[in-house]
């Protein structure tokens, strides 16, 4: 989710004739003696037990379905997930690596570490599985509901404990962040559409925020090579210590460096100035901190145990957002106290946000699940208030296009951890 800075044998019997034992096999068998035919009976017993046994042999490692449907837990029985990318830190911290203090800061931070990481393999089977349905002709509503009723099913939806971090953005062309269909949207999916799939994840609290971008047609290849190349070299500049604006000069000189031709014309790739990438806490998708993707940003440094969502834009268009649209995106400020209201039904939708997302983002759609209805007075009523912000969608000019990549990385004692690497991106 972005910052904005500016406001899936048997045996039948012919002709009915049956096999009759002969006379011999009858004598053979009547001469036994009843000893005897104890031990044979006792040996077939025994063979017919080590059939059974060997049947049963043991079972290999579950594997999901298609579509997706079995919860992760379930798929990695031992609790323990995969961990991300590991990257080393730069010279003047590698001494980290081998610092067994250091270490043991890691071991007590294992939980943390675990949550994350499961959210983070929802986050990749889930992509996955939408990657290999995505077509043109889609209905934004129909992708946004089965992507996060897979969600939902892998993460081992429960209540504030685990789920959904944000609403599904897909955000098309020149929308670059916070769009997604309120009910009864019909936009549909088009071959020339660049979309930008944004969703997020967390257990615990400890959110995955992590995006790429969708487009069918070649022609937008460079466009999508440039944003996702400036984020792996903003995860490359990232570490402890690294002032931000540091990282915001690196972003914008290799993203600017890719042209792209679009119905004959020829573009220079520029960052969006006014969109950041940000530190994430818990419960708390912006946490403080931006990380800039063009130069002359903030001195600060980015510090041990924290989280971060480095994202870049590219965009053929003026590389500047405003908010335009219809608003589909809200969420609580985090830092909101007990506040008086006046409107019985601002009170009670209240109730249904601090019960369902807390602090974290959610759209209209997920009110209207949950059965709200005529809501949009008391919503805004909240958010006249100072209690809910809304984030309405961030768009460039009208025309432009704009790409998007973005991974959730750690920066642990020992070593830089891209918790939502996959073998995709």
């Amino acid at each position: 989710m972005a910052e904005d800075n500016s406001h899936s044998d048997i045996l039948t019997e012919e002709n009915g004739a049956k096999e009759v034992p002969s006379l011999v096999e009858g004598v053979a068998e009547l001469s036994l003696s009843p000893t005897q035919k104890e031990e044979d009976d006792g040996k077939e017993v025994t063979k017919k037990k080590k059939k059974k046994s060997k049947s049963k042999k043991k079972k290999g490692p579950i594997e999901q379905t298609d579509p997706p449907s079995i919860p992760v837990l379930e798929l990695f029985p031992s609790g323990d997930f995969p961990e991300g990318e590991i990257q080393q830190y730069k010279d003047d911290n590698l001494w980290r690596t081998t610092s067994e203090e250091k270490r043991e800061l890691e071991r007590l931070e294992k939980p943390i570490y675990n949550s994350v990481r499961r959210a983070a393999e929802v986050h990749r089977q889930v992509r996955k599985y939408m990657k290999s349905i995505i077509k043109p002709g889609m209905l934004m509503t129909d992708l946004c509901e089965t992507l996060e009723n897979t969600v939902r099913k892998l993460i081992s939806e429960d209540g504030l404990q685990a789920g959904i971090a944000f609403p599904t953005g897909c955000s098309l062309n020149w929308v670059a962040a916070h769009w997604t269909p309120n009910s009864g949207d019909k936009t549909v999916l088009q071959y020339d559409d660049v979309m930008k799939l944004d969703f997020g994840t967390h257990v615990d609290g400890h959110i995955v925020d992590c995006a790429f971008t969708v487009a069918f047609n070649p022609m937008f290849d460079p466009l999508l090579e440039a944003s996702r190349e400036a984020t792996y070299t903003g995860i490359k500049e990232a570490g402890i210590d690294v002032r931000l604006c540091d990282i915001g000069a690196a972003i914008q000189e290799v993203m600017e460096s890719y042209e792209v031709e679009i119905n004959g014309k020829m573009y220079q790739v520029k960052s969006i100035r006014n969109l950041n990438g940000h530190s994430i806490g818990s419960y708390q998708i912006h946490a403080g901190k931006s990380v800039p993707i063009v130069k002359g940003g903030e001195q600060t440094k980015m510090e041990e145990g924290e989280f971060y969502a480095i994202e870049t834009f590219g965009s053929t268009g003026k590389g500047y957002v405003r908010e335009d649209l219809e608003c589909s995106h809200y969420m609580k400020n985090f830092d909101v106290g007990h506040m008086p209201l006046r409107l019985p039904r601002a009170k009670q939708l209240l109730a249904t946000i601090n019960k369902n997302f807390s602090t974290l983002a959610f759209c209209r759609r997920y009110l209207d699940r949950l059965g709200e209805t005529k809501y949009l007075m008391a919503l805004k009523n909240l958010c006249d208030a100072g209690i809910v912000q809304p984030y309405p969608p961030l768009c460039d000019v009208k025309g432009s296009y704009v790409s998007q990549f973005e991974h959730t990385i750690l920066l642990r004692p020992t070593c830089k951890e891209v918790i939502s690497k996959g073998d995709d991106y």
